[in-house]
């Protein structure tokens, strides 16, 4: 069993990040050689069916406040010492981030047997007045297959005020056939979004859900790669019924952890929901737990 780290001691040591530097310097080309060593996952979920991923792209638009700390993700080597032992702990099966953050745990040798799914659209930068017209900035499908990763995750925002939604539906439609084409999973986090005093909000409310569910499911040539990543709201039965695409839950900022745990476990009851894509509200608990909150998420499943 994977020990448990105290908190305040999750920053990797400088000696780790100093080699991170040299060999990003020096041997580039390793980043590609630990991608071809590692050891792919089996499945897209773990031994017991169910898939518990740690979610690490929120950096890349420039979103890195957890609670009242607005920086608290911008300390690369305590991310990634959290993102280790996250990773680390018993059911965890997989990771989803950029490539900056990909290439630094291969580098670590975190992923052997992990799913791994990069984050390909991340432009909508995170209060900007351009955030819905989110284009592809990050990985694309012909890197993810020549890496032998596991599939990109697409976010789309639509907001039938702004004119940039057709060209986000267009770009997804496109990762979604791409994606297909090499069978790797195409993974869409849809949102009915809305502008209101210049900031871009998300409807949650469950007809809003299901609507986006509805939308994002018909993107694309084939749904037979396709997969969702949606929020545990009210009703939550009945909004996880409006697909038959695999889904799983997204974490988001947490801020009734009993609350929410509960919603976790009334949405996994749901046939189509198949486990957790859950980040800062397990990398950066309130207790500083990051392996008990982890443990906890994973019995859920």
């Amino acid at each position: 069993m994977p020990e448990h780290h105290s908190a305040g001691s999750y920053r990797l040591p400088d000696a780790q990040i100093s080699q991170i530097v040299r060999t990003r310097v020096h041997e580039p080309a390793a980043i590609a050689e630990a991608a071809a060593r590692r050891a792919a996952a089996k499945s897209p979920v773990g031994s017991g069916d169910r898939a518990m991923i740690i979610a690490a792209d929120h950096p890349a638009r420039g979103a890195n406040a957890v609670g009242s700390d607005p920086q608290a993700m911008a300390d690369r080597a305590e991310l990634l010492g959290r993102l280790r032992v996250a990773l680390d702990r018993p059911g965890v099966t997989g990771i989803l981030g950029t490539a900056d953050i990909i290439d630094d745990l291969l580098l670590l040798g975190a992923l052997d047997g992990k799913v791994v799914i990069g984050s390909m659209n991340r432009s909508g930068l995170a209060g900007s007045s351009f955030e819905i017209d989110d284009r592809f900035t990050g990985y694309d499908a012909e890197s993810l297959s020549a890496a032998g990763f596991d599939g990109g995750k697409v976010l789309t925002r639509i907001a039938l005020d702004d004119p940039s939604t057709p060209s986000v539906l267009e770009g997804t439609a496109r990762a979604v056939d791409e994606l297909a084409d090499r069978n790797l999973m195409a993974m869409i986090e849809p949102f009915i979004s809305y502008w209101t005093d210049g900031a871009l909000r998300n409807d949650l409310s469950p007809d809003a859900v299901i609507r986006s569910i509805t939308i994002a499911a018909g993107l694309g040539r084939t749904s037979a790669h396709t997969w969702l990543k949606l929020p545990a709201v009210d009703d939550v039965e009945r909004v996880m019924t409006s697909s038959t695409l695999p889904a799983l839950l997204l974490g988001g900022e947490v801020t009734d952890r009993d609350s929410t745990f509960a919603s976790w476990s009334r949405a996994l009851a749901v046939p189509t929901v198949y486990g957790l894509i859950v980040g800062r509200s397990l990398l950066y608990p309130h207790d500083d737990d990051v392996a008990g909150a982890v443990d906890e998420a994973v019995s859920l499943l």
